[in-house]
């Protein structure tokens, strides 16, 4: 099922013989191999041989070996030097401090440092809102993560987790025009994390916290938000969330249900799963089953945590057990952030008519999209190489930019709605069809419209 992309592109340097046949021979040895070629280049020519870059996209690194491996093979070919695309991007991070005014003499040094930022120091102790106006604040997320739960790639530490909190960064500045700095905290401990950002918070104007393993997750945002006079927003939570109710506004409308008539079948009732779970129900569907690797949630079941009991008390009015594989028997609606290939399309074959399939594991879904397809009418997955991509990134920056902007103090489930209301909005109903039920991560539109939403529910809840 995984296809070459390019989060494995490398270009191989290669010295060759300069006949007409060469480049040819080349191409056809890395497309024997399953290897995708982005990019020919020679880089040099010589009487007896050329220097040739080849930057092709690949499955993962043994696929690497076996495209290098190809070259090398080839009559008169060396393999001189392999670059790995995605490593040359985050030599040195992807990140830095740009000043925003000029220094040019001694006057501006005056005002930008002493003796003058002294008078702006005074004013903000006297009046400590004044913070929010006259310095980074207003526009300043931290990217906070503990490194338990680093993508799909489980605990890996702070230092593993930086490129990640990096990338978020770079994310937050390219679609909203927010600074986010990543802060990796080497602690797991709940109280340790909880202090630390209450220690760092008066420099921000809102917390981003990323990437914090369940259920350690969902008492350090509680606990926060309680504690700081600033939005504490759990990306993994409710980014996927919104987004997930903003795709699944728009899968019914292509099938024509309503989500009060919906049986949803929810597999995965870690962080995402279950903020998806909360979100739903403020939309009243029929009924929510949920399953973890232990089956599905009922009350009678023992030995559930907190979250898992909330969970139980609140969906599954049938009181259904069984696998997963019984939870989806009649389900309208199918949604996993759990782990690969889980079912197939025999499964789907046993939901309701028009199902709809968001697979959203990544980087393998639960189901492949293609069996999905066998019996599904919208299939959606966490990829960008199927269509209906379904990525935080359509979420977290808006919603940050209309925190910042109303100046909000705390996050509310109305502004989650607002913002996954904004998100399907984008997509104009003459648009929706089962291939696009989202729109593009790169739309202009998004975040602004994001942002807009966030801000006229944040003024909402002041004047509630």
């Amino acid at each position: 099922m995984p296809v070459p992309g390019p989060g494995y592109s490398i270009t191989v340097r290669l010295e060759a013989p300069p006949s007409a046949s060469a480049a040819g021979d080349m191409a056809s040895a890395v497309g024997r191999v399953g290897g995708v070629i982005t990019a020919f280049d020679v880089v040099e020519s010589h009487n007896d041989r050329v220097i040739v870059d080849i930057t092709c996209n690949a499955i993962g690194a043994n696929h690497v070996t076996d495209i290098t491996d190809a070259l090398a093979l080839l009559p008169g070919v060396k393999v001189r030097k392999i670059s790995d695309r995605t490593f040359l991007i985050h030599l040195g991070g992807k990140l830095e401090i740009a000043s925003k005014i000029p220094l040019r003499n001694r006057d501006d040094l005056s005002r930008a440092y002493t003796p003058g930022v002294a008078r702006v120091c005074q004013a903000i102790a006297a009046n400590p809102e004044d913070a929010r106006r006259l310095t980074i604040k207003r526009n300043t997320v931290a990217v906070v993560t503990d490194g338990s739960a680093v993508l799909g790639l489980g605990n890996l530490g702070p230092e593993a987790a930086l490129p990640v909190m990096e990338g978020k960064a770079v994310l937050f500045k390219k679609f909203a025009g927010v600074d986010a700095w990543p802060v990796c905290l080497d602690t797991q401990d709940t109280e340790e994390i909880i202090r630390a950002v209450e220690l760092i918070a008066p420099v921000y104007g809102g917390i981003n916290l990323e990437d914090i393993a369940a259920p350690r997750c969902f008492e350090i945002e509680a606990r926060l938000r309680e504690k700081l006079n600033i939005p504490v927003f759990h990306d993994d939570q409710h980014g996927t969330a919104i987004v997930v109710l903003a795709a699944l506004r728009n899968a019914l409308r292509v099938v024509g249900k309503e989500i009060s008539d919906t049986k949803i079948a929810v597999c995965g009732v870690g962080a995402a799963g279950s903020a998806i779970i909360r979100l739903l129900l403020k939309q009243k569907p029929g009924d929510i089953i949920a399953v973890d690797v232990d089956g599905i949630v009922h009350p009678g079941r023992e030995g559930m945590d907190p979250n898992l009991q909330w969970v139980a008390d609140n969906t599954n009015s049938g009181q259904v057990t069984g696998s997963l594989h019984d939870a989806l028997v009649g389900a309208d609606v199918f949604i996993g952030v759990s782990a690969p290939n889980l079912f197939g399309a025999e499964q789907v074959a046993t939901m309701a008519s028009d199902a709809i399939v968001f697979a959203l594991a990544n980087p393998d879904p639960e189901i492949d999209p293609l069996e999905a397809q066998q019996h599904a009418a919208v299939v959606a997955t966490g990829r960008s190489d199927y269509p209906n991509q379904i990525n935080n990134v359509l979420a977290f920056p808006g919603v940050f930019r209309g925190l910042l902007d109303a100046n909000a103090k705390t996050i509310t489930d109305e502004m989650l709605v607002a913002a996954a209301g904004a998100i399907a909005d984008v997509v104009a109903p003459e648009r929706v069809n089962a291939s696009f039920i989202v729109p593009s991560v790169f739309d202009t539109t998004v975040a602004p419209a994001v942002a807009e939403a966030v801000r006229k529910a944040a003024g909402s809840a002041v004047a509630g």
